[in-house]
């Protein structure tokens, strides 16, 4: 079953905060992963990774450099569970 938008961003503010450190808050639809949550390259890839894992779907590399925002993020996994 396909989660929701808001599980989704739920989800994904969790994996971000356990890898990051950045607080669930802070996590919201239109903030840019490297220039709002100060996220790395290392760091995305692995929460691309554990994204990956929690929700049951595939992010191919060359569609990671397209997920700017975490809006971005969510859109996709939404679009590609479905």
């Amino acid at each position: 079953m396909a989660a929701t938008e808001q599980e989704i961003l739920d989800g994904l503010a969790n994996i971000v905060n356990e890898e990051t450190g950045v607080d669930v808050a802070d996590v919201q639809m239109d903030k840019s992963f490297t220039d709002d949550l100060d996220i790395d390259s290392l760091s995305m890839m692995t929460i691309v990774v554990n994204a990956e894992e929690a929700f049951g779907v595939r992010i191919p590399d060359d569609e990671v450099k397209n997920l700017t925002t975490v809006g971005d993020a969510v859109k996709f996994i939404q679009g590609a569970q479905g």
